[in-house]
């Protein structure tokens, strides 16, 4: 799947004292898995700490930025998922791709026990919006359709992401350390 360019625009303090532009480029750290090749992550900002540093680093993101927060943290990402009829999600497949992805192999739901192939949790507080398209939110007890404008706040359960439509769905998400 061809990602879309997200442009990141960072702001922060000159000199002289005054906000300005310090970044204005599209988003260097897309993140793909040959073993979820309908997926495609921009990785935006973290935080190591709340509160957070605001005159940190011009680009505290790395290409091994994990799916979960950093203890204390966040994650900020955008996610682009493709319709599952052109990539249909395996067990095996789930594993592996999340675990190129950056998220820990213990926190994928068993195959045999979930809904869904793509069922994981994170210790963390999500918000999810759905900027374009539509997409299922799988639970272990159900399921709910989410359209553009949509968000979900999601608190440390099991869950999985299923696009059926016929588009792209894109998501933004932000992922807060919780306990």
């Amino acid at each position: 799947m061809q990602a879309t360019p997200v442009r990141r625009l960072i702001t922060g303090v000159d000199l002289l004292g005054r906000s300005s532009l310090l970044a204005d480029t599209p988003c260097p750290h897309v993140r793909t898995s040959e073993h979820r090749p309908g997926v495609v992550y921009h990785n935006l900002w973290t935080t190591d700490r709340t509160p957070a540093a605001i005159d940190g680093p011009v680009d505290p993101v790395s290409e091994a930025m994990a799916l979960p927060p950093p203890a204390g943290g966040s994650n900020f990402r955008i996610a682009e998922f493709a319709p599952e009829r052109d990539y249909p999600a395996e067990a095996g497949d789930a594993l592996r791709g999340f675990a190129e992805l950056g998220h820990a192999p213990d926190a994928l739901v068993a195959p045999g026990a979930s809904r869904h192939p793509g069922m994981h949790r994170t210790r963390s507080v999500d918000y999810g919006i759905v900027l374009e398209g539509e997409i299922w939110l799988v639970l272990d007890d159900g399921e709910t359709l989410m359209r553009q404008g949509d968000v979900c706040i999601q608190r440390g359960t099991n869950h999985a992401w299923s696009n059926r439509s016929v588009g792209r769905c894109t998501m933004a998400f932000v992922l807060i350390d919780g306990a």
